[in-house]
């Protein structure tokens, strides 16, 4: 019955060339030219050029074949690659890209590319520092194109590796504290992945890992719900979902400022994404009876994050548990069931992939000159680093979503699916709906009063005399904004990148809630 449905219907694409993995592999392949770098990884030009380039070339490669390989208009998933990797375990090199993956990738081959430029000074091991970062860019792209669910794990497995070395080597005084609660969070949460896609692949008819045919799939009962809390806890660390989002702010607060747009920008987004491609596209009526929790968690998200932002001294950790924050709206808009709501979670991932990645790329600035991110011991930066001080500005109203940029357009949409949706009581909704503004409200109160207290505070004579902005950082700030900027004034550049995608899945959870009220017992 489920193959009828309307996400699962549109056929699949393949592709004429192994595009997906040329896009997966380049930057791995990159990585492995690292260690025939001649050098004692004090001077970062070589390192730095090869990681600079190979990346280039990625994301043009990348933006090249969804521009011209890959049809918005189709819900279904496009450039199938399948060949049998392990037979004996079921397991295949199977590579695909529709609506909810391919913005995804866009976005994590931009900001893994700018930050890489933003590490311009490192000076400190610097092949395995690029090194990382190339694999770290493989493994992110493998894990929104994965259609094999090991192989989806193993790229979701591999991704912690680069991560957390880059925390515990390059990372703050406290770097090691903070690397290893997050490996102790995200791979104990991986347990509860592997456990629960494995129960699916064993729950049907005949062994299957790929994920479209699992989505074929009819799971109900409590296996259903069991399997989707466990992707929830599993995801929702990654998210991150309260209360399991601790690690990140002292991970933000310990990395450097390149890692942390890596972690803002696309880790989280990760959470997200599969989200979406497991709990909601292979467990829909699992997801119709879970979805006010959903949207409950939502709100705990973005009233806890906002209000915990206030408690923060150091900028990045206040930056940080924003994320949390705007996150929440992510989980609000998957918990919403409609196409807005869908549509609002999507782009909330895309916008805020740009935000707070040029949040924490302008925050590793002032860094770079103040050598400190206490907000305390700054103060009256407006004058010595009006340019900083601006790039600053813009993307905190970004993110406190200013009218004209792409975060206000996510949330409201976000707000409007979940207004729209009559599954639930009206007054669920204005419940919803109010605690949610809080959000709102509290967010441009601790943005706007950091900014205060850091350019506009007491001037501090030992921060008197410093550089402003340099033309290469202008370039990345500005590559930042203005998708931001052109986002929040023509949405649909996002929007129909993913719609389709979107809509179908809509519509399929849609049918899942007719089956599910002709199911009822007619009472006489």
């Amino acid at each position: 019955m489920d193959a009828n449905l309307p996400l699962t219907a549109a056929s699949s694409l393949p592709a004429d060339f192994p595009w997906l993995t040329l896009i997966a592999l380049i930057p791995a392949a990159g990585a492995l030219l690292m260690p025939l770098v001649p050098g004692d990884g004090t001077d970062p030009r070589a390192p730095r050029t090869i990681a600079l380039g190979v990346l280039l070339v990625d994301l043009l490669l990348i933006l090249w074949v969804f521009s011209q390989r890959f049809d918005s208009s189709l819900s279904g998933l496009q450039l199938v690659e399948r060949v049998p990797w392990l037979p004996a375990l079921g397991l295949e090199w199977s590579l695909a890209a529709d609506g909810l993956s391919a913005p995804l990738v866009v976005l994590s081959g931009l900001v893994t590319l700018l930050a890489v430029a933003a590490s311009w000074n490192l000076n400190r091991k610097c092949q395995l520092y690029f090194g990382l970062l190339l694999l770290q860019a493989s493994a992110q792209s493998l894990v929104f194109l994965s259609q094999d669910f090991l192989l989806f794990f193993l790229a979701w497995e591999l991704e912690l590796v680069p991560v957390y070395l880059l925390i515990a080597i390059w990372g703050g005084a406290q770097r090691q504290y903070a690397a290893t609660k997050f490996i102790l969070y995200t791979a104990t949460a991986s347990l509860l992945i592997l456990i629960s896609g494995l129960a699916l692949a064993l729950g049907g008819d005949g062994f299957t890992l790929n994920l479209q045919e699992l989505s074929e799939r009819s799971y109900g009962g409590s296996f259903a719900l069991l399997c989707y809390l466990g992707f929830l806890i599993g995801f929702g660390v990654k998210l991150p979902m309260f209360p399991l989002h601790t690690w990140l702010p002292d991970a933000h607060g310990e990395a450097n400022a390149p890692v942390s747009m890596l972690l803002a920008g696309v880790l989280l987004k990760m959470g997200g994404y599969a989200l979406l491609r497991f709990n909601v596209q292979m467990l829909p009526d699992a997801h119709l009876r879970l979805a006010p929790a959903l949207i409950v968690l939502g709100i705990v998200n973005i009233v806890y994050g906002a209000l915990n932002a206030f408690a923060q001294d150091n900028v990045k950790r206040r930056i940080a548990c924003s994320s949390v924050s705007h996150m929440g709206f992510v989980l609000l808009g998957i918990g919403a069931i409609d196409t807005l709501g869908l549509s609002g979670a999507m782009l909330q991932m895309i916008s805020h992939g740009l935000i707070a990645a040029s949040m924490f790329f302008v925050t590793g600035v002032f860094y770079e000159r103040t050598k400190t991110l206490s907000i305390p011991n700054m103060g009256g930066l407006a004058k010595v680093l009006p340019i900083t001080f601006a790039f600053f500005l813009a993307s905190s109203l970004a993110s406190l979503a200013l009218p004209g940029m792409s975060g206000f357009i996510s949330e409201i949409t976000v707000f409007l699916g979940v207004t729209s949706n009559d599954s639930f009581t009206i007054g669920f909704r204005v419940i919803t709906i109010i605690l949610a503004a809080i959000g709102l409200v509290l967010t441009p109160v601790y943005l706007l009063s950091m900014s205060r207290r850091v350019f506009f505070g007491p001037r501090i004579p030992a921060l008197a005399v410093v550089g402003d902005m340099k033309p290469r950082e202008l370039v990345i700030g500005l590559v930042l904004l203005v998708p931001t900027l052109a986002i929040g004034f023509w949405p649909r550049l996002a929007i129909d990148l993913y719609g389709a995608s979107t809509n179908a899945l809509a519509e399929k959870l849609s049918a899942h809630a007719q089956l599910a009220l002709g199911r009822l017992p007619v009472l006489g």
